[in-house]
């Protein structure tokens, strides 16, 4: 299987980079290739900007709100000097909103599409990082938040584009996820609510709903603070991780 692998650690002497060594291993080992997406490594920019809003423009959008949102406005803010907004405006004048979605879709930011690309190359992806505040840190809460767009990771019905969840439409098909998540708190923090939260947004609701067919959440309590004896444990669990991937 093509597995795709996002870290998301700033230090790369830390334990969950060490769990990402063993998995790794563990994957190479069952004969399985891996793309690793170390994210502090490659510098991704977590934070959703104005040009982010190009990956929201899907041939979804119901022709009421295309029309609501001022397609035209939004390509002539970013034209240049007078002389550009006067050829854009010509040139555009006679297009429909969803030829005008069409043109503002293609100028989505490049590091989104190649995440994008990489993705639709891998039949699994896994996920490594720690928990901060109940959830993944911002790094990869961000490349959630961009790379996971409408007309990719999911589509709406016209009841969604109007405030529906029940018109979500899941597009991804890759056949596994698998989420690695490191803790300070040992496990009985998390055997109520908050270990429930976290399932409920980052599994149900960020993997499965988008189309994911098999979701596998592994947490490593207390990981700063137990034995080293543990951490070794923990490891060998990350290698057959890899190795055991697709049961």
């Amino acid at each position: 299987m093509n597995v795709m692998t996002v870290i998301a650690h700033p230090n790369p002497k830390s334990f969950c980079h060490a769990i990402l060594r063993r998995f790794d291993a563990g994957l190479k080992e069952a004969g399985h290739t891996n793309d690793i997406v170390d994210l502090y490594a490659m510098k991704f920019d977590p934070v959703f900007r104005t040009r982010d809003y190009a990956s929201y423009i899907d041939e979804s959008v119901p022709r009421d709100m295309l029309d609501e949102w001022n397609l035209m406005g939004s390509i002539m803010e970013f034209c240049g000097g007078p002389v550009q907004r006067f050829v854009a405006k010509r040139w555009l004048s006679k297009k429909t909103p969803l030829e005008l979605g069409r043109i503002i879709r293609k100028q989505m930011p490049r590091d989104v599409v190649d995440q994008q690309r990489r993705l639709l190359r891998a039949q699994g992806v896994a996920f490594i990082a720690p928990n901060y505040w109940m959830n993944f840190p911002a790094m990869l809460k961000g490349w959630f938040e961009r790379v996971f767009s409408p007309g990719f990771a999911y589509s709406l019905t016209p009841e969604g584009w109007h405030g529906s969840s029940a018109g979500r439409i899941p597009l991804l098909r890759h056949e596994k996820a698998l989420v690695i998540n490191t803790t300070h708190f040992t496990e009985e923090t998390y055997q109520g609510d908050f270990g429930k939260a976290m399932t409920t947004v980052i599994d149900d609701w960020g993997l499965r709903y988008p189309g994911i067919k098999k979701v596998e959440h592994v947490f490593f309590y207390g990981a700063d603070v137990t034995t080293p004896e543990q951490r070794q444990a923990w490891l060998d669990q990350a290698h057959r991780l890899g190795r055991d991937f697709t049961n």
